[in-house]
């Protein structure tokens, strides 16, 4: 198998210059040691699924996949690919989410980058499948490495295929909103989503040291460094990104099961509210600042839709609070009826968001200043307005 070509290819097309010092690593890393089978999205028999593919069983497709620029998705809800019997898919469902993956290079880079690594530079990274950590390896030398999952299997895996590829870094198992592993880190990069930063991660940063992640349920990336109180501050980068959300075992909990008594209110009650929206349906998920200031505001929506046959569409939105929309349109560019109940209105809190958008021509969040204090409240601001986060709960002042 010809990787070493296939890896300089996406060397060359995910660095821009060969002087680069991330141009060795991603061009000398043997991914397909790290993803030798996969998950990938197909329809059988009118059916989305989950259909597993394996790399030895096919060398071409296994290389063209695998030394692309893309997510390769590893573990299904409890599901490894690893563990996974070919000829056997998985329905997609609600429950049955992407819960590990590895994660596209140029991604990857971005954060790394954004981490402003130097050599000296003492990382605390994500594990995954083990390639992001063999990229940094390649960088610094394994000495200065440390790799952390929550997964027992997943780190037992990375270890012994990062040592197949020559590196042979820390790698432990850890959650990562908990205690981390014992040391003291220049840097701390995560590409698993936080609901804020864990208060574990400041107390783990060395003076002036950096951490770089994404917020949970938002397309927010966030650079800050340490501050002599012990807090950091930076920003939010104009690069949106999704990362999976950290977890704390096998699955996610499923806030929302397929059919509890909130979801079959959204769908057939006429709710204390019907009016007519502002702006056409939009879907907040596919959405990259919308989705992360409404998130900021009211964290916890959950997001669903549904097209029928005749192509009017329904989007709903759903908090455990009890409030609930349900907006219907037949066009793409019609106004919808929207249903709303429960204690707040979700929708006209989304076409506030729409409104302000429309107004000002974009969102403060994007390239918000960050200022996260010592216990890990995290406040977002920008042209005035600004966005606190306590963990899972939001304090806005505008």
């Amino acid at each position: 198998m010809d990787w070493e070509a296939a890896a300089r290819r996406l060397a060359a097309t995910t660095v821009v210059r060969a002087e680069s010092r991330w141009y060795q690593p991603l061009a000398t890393t043997p991914r397909h040691v790290f993803v030798p089978r996969w998950w990938t999205r197909a329809t059988t028999g009118g059916e989305t699924v989950w259909e597993l593919r394996d790399g030895a069983s096919d060398t071409d497709a296994w290389l063209r996949d695998v030394y692309a620029d893309s997510t390769l998705v590893t573990r299904i809800g409890p599901h490894h690919a690893d563990h996974a019997q070919a000829g056997q898919p998985l329905a997609r469902s609600r429950e049955r989410r992407s819960t590990s993956s590895s994660t596209l290079p140029s991604l990857v880079l971005m954060m790394y980058r954004a981490a402003f690594i130097t050599d000296a530079s003492r990382l605390l990274v994500t594990c995954g499948s083990g390639y992001g950590t063999a990229l940094a390896c390649a960088r610094l030398g394994a000495e200065q490495v440390t790799s952390a999952d929550v997964d027992p299997y997943l780190v037992k895996a990375a270890r012994e295929r990062l040592a197949e590829a020559g590196h042979h870094p820390r790698v432990e198992v850890c959650d990562l909103t908990g205690a981390l592993p014992e040391g003291t880190y220049d840097r701390i990069i995560s590409t698993v989503a936080v609901p804020t930063v864990p208060l574990s991660w400041l107390e783990s940063l060395a003076p002036d040291g950096r951490l770089v992640t994404t917020i949970a349920d938002t397309g927010l990336v966030i650079v800050a460094d340490k501050t002599p109180d012990g807090g950091a501050v930076g920003h939010v980068k104009l690069e949106a990104a999704g990362f999976m959300s950290a977890r704390h075992g096998e699955d996610y909990d499923d806030t929302f099961p397929e059919n509890p008594p909130l979801w079959q209110t959204a769908q057939h009650a006429d709710g204390e509210s019907i009016t007519t929206g502002r702006y056409p349906l939009t879907y907040v998920p596919d959405t990259w600042d919308l989705r992360s200031t409404l998130e900021l505001e009211m964290p916890g929506i959950d997001h669903r839709q549904h097209t029928a046959g005749d192509g009017t569409r329904t989007i709903y939105m759903l908090h455990a609070d009890g409030s609930w929309a349900r907006a219907t349109a037949t066009g793409r560019r019609d106004f919808p009826t929207v249903h709303q109940g429960g204690p707040r209105r979700l929708w006209d809190e989304l076409d506030r968001i729409r409104t302000w958008l429309a107004v000002d021509g974009d969102l403060p969040i994007r390239g918000a200043k960050v200022t996260i204090t010592p216990d890990g409240a995290a406040t977002f601001s920008r042209r005035g307005w600004s966005s606190t986060i306590i963990g899972t709960t939001s304090m806005l002042a505008q």
